[in-house]
């Protein structure tokens, strides 16, 4: 099949209260990303009548998947627009490709949300580790390979908010957390110094909006950009959620199947 030599990027903009859909046409090329789809913008902000606007807005940093700063809803899906490769969307959803910005937080302005609230929420629950004096301590404890295997993928998560936007429980009457909150408890009370403080975290997950609130939908698990399974991290807890100083023990991740792909 032939691919379209120009396709129309449709983006929902504007400021609180004032959005609107906003067409441009741009050139196709070859392996190029949403994010250059929206640089193609900005060094020409001509929209598809022909009338030159004000440069969309967007959030960006790492361009690797790393930062979660340039989430939004392509297709009407919470992603990532760094990996979001326009040949994909044009194969599988037509020459016409949707941008919004995220529903569940504040609107600052086009594509850009402020995700202050998952920062909060993670104070909440002491997501660090104290570690002021500890320098003359001498080396920590050791953590098996088997434990470093569940820290480093919990430690993936880049808090880019995908998750709570396709989560129902997130919503204006929820006071619900989030998936990313309790799975970050779950890294900090695995690492042995954060353990000895771990009801500082567990006990604001027994609070209103914490690991009760979780309504099992699975759909942080279908949107994260980093394949994490959050409502397995749940699982850990919510047996004995009441008893904030002894959740079940650490179980490794379910083996993934690697698919290798040719070089060049």
């Amino acid at each position: 099949m032939t691919k379209p030599s120009t396709y129309i990027l449709k983006i929902y903009r504007g400021s609180p209260g004032k959005q609107y859909w906003e067409e441009f046409e741009l050139e196709h090329r070859h392996s190029e990303n949403v994010i250059s789809a929206l640089m193609q913008v900005q060094r020409n902000p001509v929209n598809r009548h022909g009338v030159k606007v004000t440069p969309v807005a967007w959030e960006q940093g790492c361009l690797e998947e790393v930062c979660g700063s340039c989430s939004m809803l392509i297709n009407g899906k919470p992603r990532q627009a760094c990996t979001a490769l326009i040949d994909n969307l044009i194969k599988d959803h037509g020459s016409t490709i949707t941008l919004a910005p995220f529903s569940k937080f504040p609107l600052v302005r086009d594509l850009i949300v402020d995700r202050s609230m998952m920062f909060e929420n993670l104070k909440k629950v002491h997501a660090w580790i104290d570690v002021d004096g500890s320098f003359g301590r001498g080396p920590g404890p050791r953590i098996s390979p088997q434990k470093q295997e569940i820290m480093y993928e919990l430690s993936k998560c880049m808090t880019c908010g995908c998750c709570l936007e396709a989560c129902p429980q997130v919503n204006a009457h929820s006071k619900f957390v989030g998936p990313q909150v309790i799975a970050q408890v779950r890294l900090f009370n695995a690492n042995p110094i954060g353990h000895t403080q771990q009801s500082k975290r567990l006990h604001p997950l027994m609070e209103e909006g914490g690991i009760a609130d979780c309504g099992n939908a699975q759909n942080c698990q279908k949107v994260c950009p980093k394949d994490l399974p959050p409502h397995r991290f749940y699982s850990r807890h919510r047996p004995r959620r009441h008893d904030a100083g002894h959740p079940r023990p650490l179980q490794p991740p379910r083996p993934r199947r690697i698919v290798s792909r040719p070089s060049g």
